[in-house]
């Protein structure tokens, strides 16, 4: 059944990477079922393209040599049948076709179907559909040349205006981790009438993560009636989804609902603690203290009187009772601070520059370490530069793998990761991974994280795992930008304040 994937969804999605996939595929294909797989494919992405066109005249379809060109096929013929004047570029060759690939192309050529040499491209309008089913799960290695003519079809194709539309994965797009491959990304300026992705059979991770997003528009899934198959096959990942919400009973008090304490704010970067400290307050702690690490901080108008402010002698003693966020703008004075925190803080919350010291110090790292083993839970939540410092990498090597880096980090330290990001994962030992699909471009201005960080915190009681805290956390933080009015700018500060609307 084909459904659109809605990024509010109320329940996780299951998600499958390319080799969990192809194996789902293969088990389909075994079992006897008319129409057949590829005939159920084709007629899906007919299906999306007549309701997501309805007014189009005309259809551009560029079929590559395998299953995915098939479906294409298979969709051209239907789409034929329907009226309207089908242009078809087939990479394929009969002879060396599939036997479902090869039916399908029989029954295109019996349709008023124009088929088109690699250089000839056809004029469609923005109420016309260009559909991509040239690759598909099979996606290519990495390229050792550009350029090649089923790229230039595809540069080819982003020049039209009309509606866009890819088969299972737009070509190009890394099915595990939503990274573009060299000579694929389309330009900057492209701008078809709506982009669409109807991903066949799985949903796949790369649509969610990375340049998943911006590269796949709107996504669909039809599983092609094999739900049963899918079942037998446990997810990759899970698509984050709405946490479940519960009322307050009435009968509580401020301890019902814990102490958040905030340690960070180093000279010139205490508003970083301090959006931190204001979020928990905001978002449901019982009682919030910060203690700022700049002891001359001359703002201190700027911390609302609901936070408290201890001693350093005091902040030591709630070090084993509270939800403790270190880091936030702590510049290297949190570092004195660590070796204390990470031994006594039974929920920890490490973000920003508390991550640069565990990264640099491997003293800090074995204390980090240790943790998981005395019950201790910790929740990291860097950005990818901040990734790449604590996994020994670089940046392009955290984002060209999210899904591996996030899940990698989190075995190694023994805690959940939030590796930020558009589709930011959530990866714990022994958990299946998360992405985030909520949140937007708007986000992407300073001091966003340290509100997710008090919110982490904030949401963090002492009977939920730091795995569910965090895949909440990330989608609540997310919707709050995506709620956000289009009139008014989106500030961290503000951000910190806000609450959600219902869905």
């Amino acid at each position: 059944m084909l459904q659109r994937i809605h990024l509010h969804q109320a329940q996780p999605l299951p998600l499958w990477n390319a080799q969990s996939s192809k194996h789902i595929e293969q088990a389909a294909l075994a079992t006897a079922h008319q129409p057949s797989l590829m005939q159920r494919a084709g007629l899906s992405v007919a299906q999306l393209a007549c309701a997501i066109a309805p007014h189009a005249q005309q259809a551009w379809v560029l079929c590559g040599p395998g299953n995915n060109g098939g479906d294409g096929l298979i969709a051209a013929y239907t789409l034929a049948q329907h009226g309207l004047a089908v242009w078809v570029h087939w990479l394929g060759h009969p002879e060396r076709s599939s036997h479902d690939t090869l039916h399908a192309w029989q029954q295109a050529r019996q349709a008023p179907i124009h088929w088109l040499d690699t250089n000839q491209n056809p004029a469609l309008g923005a109420d016309d559909v260009v559909i991509d089913a040239l690759l598909g799960l099979g996606q290519p290695p990495q390229p050792s040349t550009t350029n090649t003519p089923l790229q230039q079809l595809l540069q080819h194709s982003y020049r039209s205006p009309a509606h866009a539309l890819a088969v299972d994965i737009p070509t190009g797009l890394d099915t595990n981790h939503g990274t573009w491959q060299p000579g694929f990304a389309p330009p900057d300026n492209w701008a078809p009438h709506s982009r669409h992705t109807l991903s066949l059979l799985t949903l796949k991770p790369g649509l969610f993560t990375g340049d998943g997003h911006d590269a796949c528009g709107h996504v669909w899934w039809d599983a092609l009636e094999c739900s049963s198959t899918l079942q037998q096959h446990p997810p990759s990942a899970w698509l984050n989804a709405a946490p479940i919400t519960s009322q307050r009973r009435h009968n509580s008090h401020k301890g019902s609902f814990g102490d958040v304490l905030v340690i960070g704010g180093a000279q010139g970067m205490a508003g970083a603690a301090i959006l931190a400290a204001c979020t928990a307050l905001h978002h449901g702690a019982g009682r919030t203290l910060l203690h700022l690490l700049d002891t001359n901080h001359p703002g201190i108008a700027a911390i609302p009187p609901d936070v408290m402010q201890p001693s350093a002698y005091n902040t030591r003693a709630q070090l084993p009772h509270a939800t403790v966020v270190c880091g936030c703008g702590g510049g290297s004075a949190v570092e004195d601070w660590l070796a204390d925190v990470l031994t006594l803080a039974p929920r920890l919350v490490l973000d920003a520059d508390a991550l640069n010291a565990v990264a640099r110090n491997p003293a800090l790292r074995t204390t980090l370490q240790a943790r998981h083993a005395r019950g201790q839970g910790t929740i990291l939540t860097p950005h990818p530069l901040e990734a790449a410092r604590l996994l020994q990498r670089t940046t392009a090597e955290v984002q060209a793998q999210r899904l591996l880096a996030a899940q990698t980090l989190a075995d190694q330290l023994q805690a959940t990761i939030i590796l930020k990001g558009s589709g930011s994962i959530i990866a714990s030992p022994g958990c299946t991974p998360h992405i985030n699909p909520t949140g937007n471009a708007r986000l992407a201005i300073g001091g966003t994280g340290d509100v997710l960080a008090g919110l982490v915190a904030a949401r963090w009681q002492a009977s939920t795992s730091s795995h569910t805290t965090a895949c909440h956390a990330a989608w609540e933080h997310g919707t709050l930008a995506d709620q956000w009015p289009t009139s008014q700018a989106l500030t961290a500060s503000a951000l910190a304040q806000a609450q959600l609307r219902p869905i």
